[in-house]
């Protein structure tokens, strides 16, 4: 069983989205086990302070350091300790793929204008970012690391076989979809998909596959 454990100040982000959907269907099957730990529970003044003035002055307010220790130390919380920031690097399929292959993951929420460097340089194992803009807190994006991750476990979908089609498994994207109905609006569904050759439909998806993803590539690169 994987043990996630979430540190923040908004622990009522998580009770629903963690409620439903696969993020569910997984704690039902037993394959992870969440928790969700009030950073403000870790605090020893009576206004329950998690952030100060920042030192060197300047604009927002900065996240103590104290809480975020302890928070982690109460539960003797291992490796990895990811602190959801800005300044991380991005996270990708391969670390869903690491997190779900292991028994325990912290994530850390930050919130204002930033957190103390300290828990990123002496509590955190890493930084991990969702891509080059900024959330108001780091619960958006820890929700998403949650997803990818649990959606990897055992009993966590129906057809695990799904999962292991999607885009970055193994792979770049993944080629584009269709349903019924056959045409609608005047748009029809590609013939190959409509003609039972089972050959021929991974040989198209294969193919649609490699040139989203080289689109992705060249837009990434700003390239028309």
């Amino acid at each position: 069983m994987l043990k996630i454990n979430v540190v923040t100040i908004f622990p009522e982000f998580f009770t629903t989205p963690l409620g439903l959907s696969i993020p569910a269907r997984a704690k039902d099957a037993g394959a992870v086990e969440y928790r969700v730990l009030d950073l403000r529970d870790f605090t020893h003044d009576r206004h329950r302070t998690v952030d100060d003035y920042p030192y060197g002055g300047g604009a927002g307010m900065v996240m103590k350091p104290e809480p975020f220790f302890e928070a982690v130390e109460s539960i003797a919380a291992v490796p990895p300790i990811v602190l959801m920031s800005a300044r991380g690097r991005r996270f990708t399929h391969a670390d869903a793929t690491r997190f779900a292959a292991g028994e325990e993951l912290t994530l850390l929420c930050g919130h204002y204008k930033d957190v103390d460097q300290r828990v990123a340089d002496f509590l955190a194992t890493e930084e991990l970012s969702l891509g080059d803009f900024v959330l108001s807190g780091g619960e958006p994006a820890a929700l998403a690391v949650i997803d990818a991750t649990v959606r990897l476990l055992e009993g966590a979908m129906s057809d695990l076989d799904s999962a292991r089609t999607d885009s970055f498994f193994d792979r770049g994207l993944s080629a584009p979809s269709f349903t019924r109905p056959p045409v609608f609006r005047g748009h029809a569904v590609p013939d190959v998909l409509l003609s039972g050759d089972h050959k021929k439909i991974a040989e198209w998806r294969e193919r649609e596959g490699e040139r989203l993803s080289e689109r992705a590539r060249d837009l990434t690169h700003g390239e028309p």
